[in-house]
Order: C-alpha cells, then sequence, then structure tokens
C-alpha cells in the first residue's frame, strides 16, 4: 500500500511551509495545493493500524525531501525522526516498509528543471544515504514513478511544465538512469533498491487490476492507501470522516487486491 506524503501530509506548499516544486504554479492559481490535506502528518499510526486488517502485508512510505531538507543543507532531523517512528510502528504492526526516495514532489531549491542538472545528482544521492540511514526500512524505491518526471518535458502533466521538449527529455531521463546505477552499486542504498514494474490504482476496471497482479515483480503496490489532496492526489482506499478513519472501497475489489 502506498502513502505518498505531499498529498496526504499536510503542511507543504503553504505560507511558511516547506516549499517544492509544485509552489510556483500553485502560487500563479494553475494548481490547488494540497492544504493540510488529511494530516496524515499527525495521524499515519491510525491509518495504519487498519491495514493487517484489510489483508495487506507492507506500506510504501514516501519520504518527502521537502521536509526532511527544506533548505539545501538544512536538514530537519526531528521530521526524519517522524518518518523513523512512522516505520517503526509499522513494523510493530508485522508489516513490510519500502521508503521512497523522490515522489511526485521535490524541494523546492533544486528548481524545476532539476532532472537536468549536474549539480543535483550528488544531493539525490546524499538523500537517499540520509533516508536509508535515518528510517528503518527493508525496502528503497528511488524513484516513485521515474517516467512522470521525464513526462513533464513532454505532455507538460509534470514539472517542468514542458510540452515537446525532447532532446530535454532524453537527457532528463539518462541523468535518472545515472542516479539509479550509482544507487544500484552503493554499499549502504543499492542493496535495500526494489523494482517495482508493476502497480495498482483503486479507480482501474477491475480486469486491469487482475492483470497487474499476474505481472510477476519484486514489489507490486496499490496507489493509493489514502488518496489526498492537491495535484498529485488519487482514489485511496481509506477516507477520514468526521475524524475517524474508514474504509471505503468495495469488498470485490478488496478481495482481489488481498
Amino acid at each position: 500500500m502506498t502513502l505518498e506524503g505531499y498529498a496526504v501530509e499536510g503542511g507543504l506548499d503553504g505560507p511558511y511551509q516547506p516549499s517544492t516544486c509544485f509552489r510556483p504554479t500553485i502560487a500563479l492559481g494553475r494548481h490547488v495545493g494540497p492544504g493540510e490535506a488529511d494530516d496524515l502528518w499527525h495521524d499515519y499510526e491510525r491509518v495504519l493500524d487498519l491495514v493487517p486488517a484489510m489483508g495487506f502485508n507492507g506500506v510504501r512510505l514516501s519520504v518527502e525531501w521537502a521536509r526532511v531538507e527544506p533548505h539545501r543543507g538544512r536538514v530537519d532531523e526531528t521530521a526524519l525522526e517522524r518518518y523513523a517512528e512512522v516505520a517503526r510502528h509499522a513494523h510493530s504492526l508485522g508489516l513490510g516498509v519500502s521508503v521512497v526516495i523522490v515522489d511526485a514532489a521535490w524541494p523546492a531549491w533544486l528548481g524545476l528543471e532539476a532532472w537536468l542538472l549536474p549539480w543535483v545528482v550528488p544531493c539525490v544521492l546524499e538523500q537517499a544515504r540520509r533516508v536509508e540511514r535515518g528510517v528503518p526500512a527493508d525496502g528503497v524505491v528511488v524513484f516513485a514513478d521515474a517516467e512522470a518526471l521525464v513526462n513533464g518535458f513532454l505532455d507538460s502533466s509534470a514539472p517542468p511544465w514542458r510540452r515537446g521538449a525532447r532532446v530535454d527529455a532524453e537527457m532528463a531521463h539518462d541523468q535518472i538512469d545515472s542516479i539509479l546505477a550509482t544507487l544500484g552499486n552503493d554499499p549502504l542504498v543499492g542493496p535495500k533498491i526494489v523494482a517495482t514494474s508493476a502497480s495498482v490504482r483503486v479507480e482501474q476496471p477491475m480486469a486491469d487490476i487482475r492483470a497487474a497482479l499476474e505481472t510477476e515483480c519484486d514489489e507490486l503496490y496499490v496507489r493509493s492507501l489514502v488518496g489526498g489532496h492537491g495535484p498529485s492526489a488519487s482514489a485511496g482506499l481509506l477516507v477520514k470522516r468526521s475524524d475517524a478513519w474508514r474504509v471505503e472501497a468495495s469488498e470485490e475489489l478488496l478481495d482481489v487486491l488481498r
């Protein structure tokens, strides 16, 4: 099960809050930011408590880089420890934990063109090592969706919101591949990296979900446990109503996912 922090935690891209790559377009009114979302930052444990009874055996947790390092070189150790608390709680429930280094939102200080800039590479490597050292996890996912990052240069579906920039897209693809190769050989991070060649969105047709479940991969994940808010939000299995978390998915869907 996936918990994408940017969409669910709250406390990002608001006034006096850590800024991400979405901040410029939110300021221009192109997107509505996540706001306080479902305030999962303070509610992770209550949500995780529901996961074992739903029949799932693990969680994929995005460690939001902008929260951990809101300014270049200035690490918020309290935020990193909060992610460690969440991971430890998941483990106490018998759940496996994979952490995501880069998801849809990266720190604003990296720039919208981050995946073209050579100086960004050592920053990603250091963040990956920082998360591996600080958050107890069974697996590491370097990029939640590397293809989506590249598509930001092709169809304006993601930062940097460009269209038809094929040469830049190829360069971004090469840099992302370079980061993956370097971390794959890293003695700290490399042994923990897991491949995620199959994913399921809960809004997909049931036939497509069944087909995805038949795909062989190291880790199959469901996006998302909580849908959240903002430009990276998606449908989720749990919703918060009147301050209580409830499962809002059909039994047929849950049976298939189990």
